[in-house]
């Protein structure tokens, strides 16, 4: 029996300002979805970061001490090439990020200061399709995104941030997953794809670490394949799929 085709996928939506990016680890974006917001800070809109870890438990051969300033600094090196200057760290521990009401107030707070319209996570489900298991860590920062975007608008839960001069913030529309084997949207990738391989090339600490390929090869090679696969269900132009999540 022939599997049935997918539906196409439908443009994300265009009528906001400002997103916020909640994610565990540097590179998580650069490897999910910077060919979008390469586009959209070229558009005038405005794209914040925040990042659950340092990342300081990603590389066998650094000490945490040394790895997680080094990660922040490519980062945030990462993040300039794309357009986004504000970029935060919560300094939750690496690779042991716990799913809970710490993580929950600590992202809805950051919701409250920077108050998208737009909030961009990556995968929160237990795979990434089929048999490739996803980490703990993305799981519990996904999950703990999509709660703390209503968490943000509710005054009543987690009183003491409004104390702290973070009034509630009600004002999240969406919520965009990356790397959903499940997508619903996309975003085009054409314009925003170069500076997406070269804002990946700014982990290049970390890549060098990965894989014993040629970082631009390997690189490019990653966010073009993604970007094609999911342009066959966007009209054939290169794409960033995401899950959308309506609030």
């Amino acid at each position: 029996m022939t599997e049935p085709t997918p539906p196409q996928l439908k443009p994300m939506p265009d009528d906001w300002q400002r997103a916020l990016a909640v994610v565990a680890h540097p590179d998580d974006l650069e490897y999910g979805c910077s060919a979008a917001i390469a586009d959209w800070t070229d558009g005038g809109r405005e794209v914040a970061y925040v990042l659950a870890t340092r990342g300081e438990a990603g590389i066998d051969t650094l000490d945490p001490a040394q790895c997680g300033p080094l990660r922040e600094r490519e980062q945030r090196a990462s993040a300039a090439v794309v357009g986004v200057s504000a970029v935060e760290f919560l300094d939750h521990q690496d690779g042991v990020i716990e799913y809970g009401t710490a993580l929950r107030r600590d992202i809805a707070a950051a919701i409250r200061r920077h108050r998208p319209e737009l909030v961009i996570t990556l995968n929160h489900r237990d795979t990434w399709g089929g048999v490739a298991w996803n980490t703990p860590d993305h799981v519990a920062v996904g999950r703990a995104t999509l709660d703390a975007a209503g968490d943000a608008g509710n005054r009543w839960i987690f009183p003491e941030l409004t104390a702290q001069g973070l009034e509630p913030w009600n004002g999240v529309r969406w919520v965009a997953v990356a790397g959903s084997s499940t997508p619903t949207h996309a975003a085009d990738a054409t314009a925003g794809l170069e500076r997406a391989v070269r804002s990946l090339l700014e982990h290049h600490t970390y890549i060098e670490a990965l894989t014993d390929e040629d970082p631009e090869k390997y690189a490019r090679g990653f966010l073009t394949a993604n970007a094609e696969a999911a342009g066959e269900r966007f009209g054939g132009r290169p794409a960033v799929a995401f899950e959308l999540f309506g609030r």
